[in-house]
């Protein structure tokens, strides 16, 4: 499968980079003493090219589509709550909405595959406001049940690649935070990671929603039996199209032009996190521009960190998704930003520096 998908280029420069961490290291306070805030203030000021970093109008995309698996019993929920969800979302009253307020973060609902009409009664040509929609043709009530069927076409996983490329472009700020809503997706992530990353799916596969011992272990027998029905899906965009959902395309796209674009991606947990593997498969350079915000308490979550060699900020057991984390994280990356901008250093505070020819035990603080 072809697509024109944005090119990346290595966005680190070696001189620049020392010069960054020369600032970090002058801060007032022992050298290495804030931890991996630092590792992430020198990424988001290398991400910006800049080191007085200021992170603008962050945009947080829930990207929301319909599964056709779900009528094999893989969630512990109806397909129906998809779309209810999305309206929760629109009417401000989920965890996203909540934490999204919290810390000024505005908040896109993307209709890429839901099995509803979110326009219903409203007039021809009529917007609502923070939502989106961008179904694929023939893909308006979500996939195809990709244990018959692949997902969805390669036409119609090159038209969801687009639509979140063009999406990103709409966007303002200098910072995209990944959501998702979709009853089946950790399904759909579970078997990217499987097949991408040449794992056993019962290492990928988790409770989801909520399923029981029992009830995981049917799921992952049907996703092995999805995974042994598309054998030839082997490369990035042929494994999207055969075992992945419309909002993981969407947001594959949304990625690829965010990394282009050099804005900081904040990554929530699994099902995000799957579309970041799809995008690093196609271009690795991506992960340059990728803060990993949480450790999902989804079984595949942590392989899929491994995969990437990535490490996320926060470890809190979440496991609900809609960005969610991203929204939660957002506050570290703020602080990284002051941290760089507004931390006097050594000499401009006119504070002693460490002595270099004494050799003592680290302190917590000067």
């Amino acid at each position: 499968m072809n697509t024109n998908f944005p090119q990346l280029t290595n966005i680190r420069d070696a001189a620049f980079t020392q010069a960054l961490q020369h600032k970090i290291d002058s801060k007032t306070k022992p050298l290495g003493s804030l931890g991996r805030l630092e590792a992430l203030a020198l990424q988001l000021g290398e991400i910006l090219g800049t080191a007085s970093p200021e992170l603008k109008e962050p945009q947080l995309v829930v990207f929301a589509g319909d599964h056709g698996l779900v009528r094999r019993g893989v969630s512990a929920f109806p397909s129906d709550v998809s779309w209810q969800m999305v309206e929760n979302f629109l009417a401000g009253g989920a965890a996203v909405s909540v934490f999204s307020r919290a810390n000024q973060i505005a908040l896109t609902v993307v209709d890429c595959g839901v099995n509803h009409d979110f326009l219903a009664g409203w007039p021809a040509g009529a917007e609502r406001p923070g939502l989106r929609v961008c179904k694929v043709p023939g893909g308006e009530q979500g996939t195809a049940d990709t244990s018959e069927q692949a997902a969805m076409t390669a036409q119609q996983c090159q038209q969801a690649l687009q639509n979140g490329i063009d999406l990103v472009k709409t966007l303002p700020g200098n910072a995209l935070l990944l959501g998702e809503m979709g009853i089946g997706n950790t399904s759909a992530a579970s078997l990217l990671l499987a097949r991408l990353a040449g794992l056993d799916i019962e290492l990928c596969t988790g409770a989801g929603t909520g399923l029981d011992a029992e009830a995981v272990q049917r799921k992952t027998a049907i996703l092995r039996e999805v995974l042994a029905r598309h054998p030839q899906a082997q490369a990035p965009l042929d494994a999207l199209a055969a075992l992945g959902g419309f909002e993981i395309a969407t947001m594959v796209g949304a990625v690829l032009q965010a990394a282009h674009e050099r804005r900081v991606i904040v990554v929530d947990g699994f099902i995000a996190s799957s579309a970041v593997l799809v995008a690093h498969a196609l271009q690795p350079l991506v992960l340059q521009a990728c803060v990993f915000a949480h450790r999902s308490g989804e079984r595949g979550h942590e392989f899929m960190l491994q995969y990437l060699g990535a490490q996320a900020l926060l470890d809190l057991g979440l496991r609900l998704g809609e960005g969610s984390g991203a929204a939660l994280a957002w506050p570290l990356l703020q602080a990284a930003c002051a941290m760089l901008r507004e931390m006097a250093s050594f000499e401009a505070a006119g504070v002693s520096e460490k002595d270099a020819e004494k050799v003592s035990d680290p302190v917590e603080s000067v």
